[in-house]
């Protein structure tokens, strides 16, 4: 079954968010340090993702112009109007979850999506009917879940569903990517999105720390920027490919 290894990720995901929410009942003070000690986890990843760029130049552009796409359309606008619809539908945040849905969502959705595990391991999946490496980064964004659901809430279950959908379309169209994009160009993809990715992971640690309001939704459409970037410079070789 070549969705097993999605199935299974979603599915340690939403276990992972309700043993969080069941956990959730811990002091305000306990809570907000736990909260900042993910914020700091967070940012740590985050930057670790960062330096995996070997052309930073391509981050920089897509950020930039992902934030003015995002703006444009203003989809943290839209993800938040969402979360107020679901939030009307299962019952507002409790007295002291001052954590929206949209944040939970967004938030949980970038950690989980982003990073070379998710496309390599729907690649296996599809390509050799292999789960190892989706079960292996289920297991991982499972305990991750629980952490994250004790102070984000109810939002990160949610992520399951990009989970879904962005490693299912993979691993359902692996032979064709497999056949139309060429293994350097996809390992460039893969490096730049990672770090691009990474970035906005460091502004949703930023975030939960305190520090920065940085509307981490608008600078998504820097993925896909990410992907027409690469796809012209390697076309026109215009940066060094990575080494097989």
């Amino acid at each position: 079954m070549v969705l097993l290894g999605t199935l299974i990720n979603a599915l340690l995901i939403i276990v992972g968010t309700i043993i969080g929410r069941l956990l959730k009942n811990i002091p305000e003070n306990m809570k907000q340090t736990v909260m900042y000690a993910i914020g700091l986890a967070v940012t740590v990843i985050g930057l670790q993702m960062g330096f995996e760029s070997g052309q930073f130049l391509i981050v920089i552009i897509s950020l930039v112009l992902g934030a003015v796409i995002g703006e444009w359309i203003d989809l943290d606008l839209q993800l938040n109007r969402f979360g107020q619809w679901l939030e009307s539908k299962v019952g507002k945040n409790k007295k002291g979850e001052n954590i929206s849905i949209a944040q939970g969502f967004v938030s949980a959705t970038l950690i989980f999506v982003i990073g070379s595990m998710a496309i390599i391991g729907s690649l296996d999946s599809g390509l050799r009917n292999d789960h190892d490496l989706l079960i292996v980064k289920g297991l991982i964004d499972g305990f991750t879940s629980i952490i994250l659901a004790t102070t984000l809430g109810i939002g990160v279950l949610l992520s399951a569903v990009p989970v879904i959908l962005y490693q299912g379309t993979i691993a359902l169209f692996a032979t064709q990517i497999s056949r139309l994009i060429p293994e350097e160009a996809l390992a460039l993809f893969i490096r730049e999105m990672t770090a691009t990715g990474g970035i906005m992971i460091v502004a949703i640690g930023l975030n939960m720390i305190g520090l920065t309001k940085i509307r981490v939704a608008n600078l998504l459409p820097g993925i896909l920027v990410v992907a027409i970037v690469v796809t012209i410079a390697y076309q026109f070789h215009l940066v060094p490919l990575p080494s097989k």
